[in-house]
């Protein structure tokens, strides 16, 4: 089992940015794709980005971009240019394969805050 610990949620005011990480417990983080998601207060949980053990990334929403750090078992979503609407938890998570489908996953991280205010 993969623990994953996220910081970096804060509040914020609509354009700026925020660097979420992920830190995770297992040597073999290397080994596999890490997901960001996002649940926003009365919506349903939503895929944000993946990221490839290899470091192919696909994000929908090129306002956001993650990344990965293998030597520190952390991987980061980078958000620019952010929206009242952003406002959510994000949470991270370990899984076997590159996909936006969250039932893939098999851990994830108890979730960081980030509000953007108007």
């Amino acid at each position: 089992q993969v623990q994953l610990v996220e910081s970096g949620g804060a509040s914020v005011q609509a354009g700026g940015s925020l660097r979420l990480s992920c830190v995770a417990s297992a040597r073999a983080f290397s080994n596999y794709a890490m997901g960001w998601f996002r649940r926003a207060p009365g919506k349903e949980r939503e895929f944000v980005a993946v990221i490839s053990p290899s470091g192919g990334t696909y994000e929908p929403d090129s306002r956001f971009a993650v990344s990965r750090d293998n030597a520190k078992n952390t991987v980061y979503l980078q958000m620019n240019s952010l929206k009242p609407e952003d406002t959510a938890v994000y949470y991270c998570a370990a899984g076997p394969v590159v996909t936006p489908d969250a039932s893939q996953y098999f851990s994830w991280g108890q979730g960081t805050q980030v509000t953007v205010s108007s």
